[in-house]
C-alpha cells in the first residue's frame, strides 16, 4: 500500500520508519513560490488547458496551514503539487498517456530527455508524430511532451478511436523543455512516499485520512459562458460525474480531511456544494476557440474544512 511504503524505509538492511510531520506551508514559503510561478523549480513540465498555474496566489490562501499527505486525482499539470512539494503524495488522473509519462519522467528523466532534445517544433514532424507514436515507454513519454508543447494551447483531447487530434499550435519559441527543471520534476517524484496512479478519483480519495489535503480541480462544469469549457467537457466528465465529485468531497470532510475544489462560477455547481465555503476569483481565459470569447472569467475555490 502507497501509505505503508510513505513511512518504511531501510537503512542497513532494517526498517525504519520515517517522522508522519506535516507539511508546513510557512516554512516552505509556499506564498513567495507562487508568486513566481514561472521560474520556481520544480515546476510543471506540461501545459495543460485550465492549469491552476497562474492562479495559485488565489489558491493558497485557502490551503490550511498543515497537512499530512496530498491528494491530487485530477493531475494534469500538477501545479499544486509541484507548488506544495510534498513528502507523501497521491497523484492520479483517468488520462493513461498521461500518468504513464509521469512515471517515465520519475524513473529516468534522462532517457525522457534524450528522445526528447532530437524533437524541434515543425508542422510536419508534429503530424507524424501524432499519426505514428512510438512503442518504448521513454520515446512515448518524450513524444507526449513534444505533442503538448507543439499543440494548440496545451490542450489533450483523443478521437472516438482514442487517438489524440489537436492540431497543430505553431509555438512561439522553438525551445520545448527546460532540462534542468524536467529533472528536478522526476527527482520530486520519486520521493518515496508519493505514489502515481491511472484511476478514478473516487478510488483514489478513498485512501485519504484525517488532516490529509485533497484538491480537486476536475473538468469544468460545461454551460458556463465564458470558462471555454462548453465544447468538450461533458464527454470528459459528465453532471453525474460532478454531483459524484461533490458527495466525495462531503464524505472527505465528514473523514477529517481538509478539501479544495475548484470549478466553474456555475450556479449549478454552487447549489451542489452550497454547504462548503465558496469564494470567486477572477482570471483571465485562455481555452476558448476564438478570441472574442476570451477575456476575463470567474471561478470558484471550493473550501470543504473538518
Amino acid at each position: 500500500m502507497w501509505y505503508v511504503e510513505a513511512i518504511l524505509g531501510r537503512l542497513n538492511g532494517k526498517i525504519v520508519y520515517h517522522s508522519h510531520k506535516r507539511l508546513d506551508l510557512e516554512e516552505h514559503k509556499i506564498p513567495e513560490r507562487a508568486a513566481s510561478p514561472l521560474s520556481a523549480v520544480p515546476r510543471p513540465f506540461l501545459r495543460w488547458a485550465g492549469s491552476k498555474r497562474l492562479v495559485l496566489p488565489h489558491i493558497v490562501p485557502h490551503l490550511p496551514k498543515k497537512f499530512g499527505a496530498y491528494f491530487e486525482p485530477f493531475l494534469g499539470g500538477g501545479s499544486l503539487f509541484f507548488l506544495l512539494r510534498p513528502h507523501r503524495a497521491m497523484l492520479s488522473d483517468t488520462c493513461s498517456e498521461l500518468i504513464e509519462t509521469y512515471k517515465a519522467v520519475r524513473d529516468d528523466s534522462d532517457s525522457v530527455l534524450g528522445h526528447l532534445t532530437e524533437l524541434k517544433p515543425c508542422q510536419s514532424t508534429f503530424y507524424l508524430i501524432r499519426e505514428n507514436r512510438g512503442g518504448e515507454r521513454f520515446r512515448r513519454a518524450a513524444e507526449f511532451i513534444y505533442l503538448n508543447k507543439t499543440c494548440w494551447n496545451g490542450l489533450y483531447r483523443v478521437n472516438a478511436a482514442g487517438k489524440f487530434n489537436v492540431p497543430y499550435g505553431r509555438p512561439k519559441s522553438d525551445r520545448l523543455i527546460d532540462e534542468d527543471n524536467l529533472k528536478a520534476c522526476g527527482a520530486l517524484l520519486k520521493r518515496r512516499g508519493i505514489s502515481i496512479r491511472c484511476a478514478d478519483f473516487e478510488a483514489v480519495t478513498s485512501r485519504a485520512k484525517e488532516g490529509d489535503l485533497v484538491f480537486l480541480d476536475p473538468p469544468y462544469v460545461t454551460g458556463h459562458r465564458n470558462n471555454g469549457f462548453v465544447d468538450y467537457n461533458e464527454v470528459l466528465f459528465s453532471w453525474d460525474d460532478q454531483a459524484r465529485l461533490a458527495q466525495v468531497a462531503r464524505w472527505l470532510r465528514a473523514r477529517g480531511c481538509f478539501v479544495l475544489v475548484t470549478n466553474a462560477d456555475h450556479e449549478a455547481i454552487l447549489d451542489i456544494y452550497h454547504d462548503f465555503k465558496c469564494t470567486r476569483f477572477d482570471r483571465k481565459s485562455t481555452i476558448a476557440s476564438n478570441m472574442p470569447s476570451r477575456g476575463r472569467t470567474t471561478e470558484l475555490i471550493i473550501v470543504g474544512s473538518p
